[in-house]
């Protein structure tokens, strides 16, 4: 019992050090600046959703095309439903309608996607994408893992988009839905499932550093609406084992 306790402890320790090294650290990154984790509203409970906010020395006019393309690239597909499945520009503020929509089945390249709208490059339009990548999923039971589609959103906003609103949010928004995939609060954490978790967020922290590294972008924020981030909901998740 008492070895086994201690297993339990000493792993813990090795995951939530690989987390802050993912999360957190420089070395880890290779940048000069390590990930930021903006927090509010945390629920036990509730998950909450998980955004990736990018910002570059200039993103206005046809610079926009490619810094989205340089984001984009950096993105793992999915490889069950692959490429950009849907784009829309929206006009002046997220109050207007949206100018054109387009859905694409099966999903184009981002070079095609950015072809759509590259007629509609302007200061104070956004510009969405959607795209998928596969991540370990439970079935209903909880018992078996699945590699299946989940769908992530990609917003470039121009300078002028919504009176400035990507001072906040970031030029290139990522929303990566809920935080759930990266968590799984509702199943039994097993080491199958603490695996499964694990490479999830290991897809997530890679990402996060390729859009980083190879885009030029000078700043960048991972955040959610909780008041924990997620480094640290997922080490208070896997205590709960012990």
């Amino acid at each position: 019992m008492i070895l086994a306790v201690a297993f339990c402890a000493v792993k813990n320790r090795l995951l939530r050090e690989w987390l802050n090294d993912a999360l957190f650290s420089d070395s880890f990154l290779g940048q000069t600046f390590a990930v930021t984790i903006a927090v509010a509203h945390f629920n036990d409970i509730m998950p909450d959703p998980l955004y990736l906010s990018l910002w570059f020395p200039d993103f206005s006019g046809p610079a926009i095309v490619p810094y989205a393309l340089a984001v984009l690239q950096q993105f793992p597909f999915s490889t069950q439903r692959p490429g950009i499945t849907y784009a829309s520009v929206q006009p002046v503020s997220w109050n207007e309608a949206s100018i054109l929509e387009r859905r694409f089945s099966p999903g184009i390249a981002p070079e095609e996607a950015l072809l759509v709208i590259a007629d509609l490059i302007h200061d104070d339009y956004a510009y969405v994408f959607d795209a998928y990548w596969d991540l370990w999923t439970p079935d209903e039971s909880g018992r078996q893992w699945l590699h299946l589609p989940n769908r992530v959103k990609f917003i470039m906003q121009g300078e002028e988009f919504d009176d400035g609103v990507q001072q906040q949010t970031g030029h290139i928004q990522v929303d990566f839905g809920l935080d759930s995939p990266f968590l799984q609060e509702d199943v039994e954490l097993t080491d199958e499932a603490q695996a499964k978790v694990r490479e999830n967020v290991a897809k997530l922290v890679e990402f996060t550093m390729k859009a980083e590294k190879n885009t030029r972008a000078n700043a960048r924020l991972l955040w959610s609406e909780a008041e924990e981030n997620l480094a640290q909901k997922l080490i208070a998740r896997l205590q709960k084992v012990q």
